[in-house]
Formats: structure tokens, C-alpha cells, sequence
């Protein structure tokens, strides 16, 4: 396992610096991606740590299910008060997928763990349609099987989530995502 290394200040373009964090839950709390720097007097303390709750419910599912490489992204690594959610995904073999899939919603009672665009359903909020994933957590965990994210690059091509999820979106300039590791003793 990588060593946990701290969470830099955003940059001057309010992003993470280039590069990969391996955090636990509790420095993600910790750090001023929650806290906020002091800079602002709209940053939403509240509302992050409750992101955070929610995406953390999500992934110890998938460390209980086994899957270890777990990367977050979107708006909640970047400097803005009140982001909408937090996006990621994680990375497991394409040839166990549906049954890691049956598994987890196996032990959530609202299955969540689906991608399928028809069961999107609209957000009035955001007025975006939204997977179950997001209406119950405000977090959205993508599978990378290898197959391209969705996103593609400054030229039009199809990225895959690795590449896609280091990059601002319609800047596409690199930036930092936290990989988050298990605490010490594993999952509780």
C-alpha cells in the first residue's frame, strides 16, 4: 500500500495539485477539502462532511466486497463552497464485474450499485436525471473496467477514467484525486 501522504492546498487555480492522495476517511475530514482554509465565509463545513459520510458508507461496501482502488474526483476536490457531489470510481477485473455488482446490491436495499441511464431519474435541484447512487448519497462511484469514462479529452477522444478523472473538465488542466485506503485494521 502507498504511503497516506497529506492533502497540499488548493493551487491558484482553485485545484488540487497534480497528483495522487492516498487518504483515510478521517484526514479527508481532517483537511481543508472539509474544514475549508479560512478563505472563504460561504465554504459549506457542513455539507462536505456529510458528503464525505455518505461516500464513505459507499465505499466500505466495495472494500468489503474486495475492491482496493477506489479514486474521487469532481467538484468536492476543487475550491468551490458548496459542491453538488463527489464523483470517483474504482477499478476492478470487467470479468467479475456483475457478480461484484449482485453482491453489493445484495446488501443495500436500494440497490444503488446500477449504471443503467434508465434508471436515471430527474433531480428538481439540479434539474439533471441522476442515478440512484447520487439521489441517495450525492456520490456517483463509476466501475473502470477499461472501457472509456464518458469524458473525453481536449481533441474529442474518448478517455478512460483515469486520464479523465486527473483533469479539470473543459479546461483539462491536470489536476489532483484523492485515492482513498483503508484505515489500519481494515475494514470496521
Amino acid at each position: 500500500m502507498p504511503p497516506v501522504n497529506p492533502i497540499p492546498n488548493f493551487d491558484q487555480r482553485g485545484l488540487l495539485p497534480a497528483g495522487d492522495y492516498h487518504v483515510t476517511f478521517d484526514q479527508i475530514r481532517h483537511f481543508h477539502l472539509v474544514q475549508g482554509d479560512g478563505s472563504s465565509a460561504t465554504w459549506d463545513t457542513t455539507w462536505r462532511r456529510s458528503l464525505v459520510d455518505h461516500c464513505e458508507v459507499m465505499v466500505r461496501q466495495l472494500w468489503a466486497a474486495g475492491v482496493t482502488t477506489i479514486v474521487l474526483d469532481g467538484s468536492f476536490v476543487e475550491a468551490k463552497d458548496r459542491p453538488s457531489d463527489i464523483d470517483g470510481y474504482f477499478e476492478y477485473d470487467v470479468n467479475g464485474l456483475a457478480i461484484l455488482v449482485a453482491r453489493l446490491n445484495a446488501g443495500d436495499p436500494e440497490r444503488i450499485w446500477d449504471w443503467n441511464p434508465n434508471r436515471r431519474t430527474l433531480d428538481v435541484a439540479t434539474g439533471k436525471r441522476q442515478l440512484p447512487m447520487w439521489h441517495r448519497h450525492h456520490v456517483e462511484l463509476y466501475p473502470h473496467v477499461g472501457q472509456p469514462s464518458g469524458i473525453p479529452n481536449r481533441h474529442g477522444h474518448p478517455q478512460l477514467f483515469p486520464a479523465a478523472f486527473r483533469q479539470q473538465r473543459g479546461t483539462y488542466e491536470p489536476k489532483g484525486v484523492l485515492v482513498v485506503v483503508q484505515p489500519q485494521g481494515g475494514v470496521q
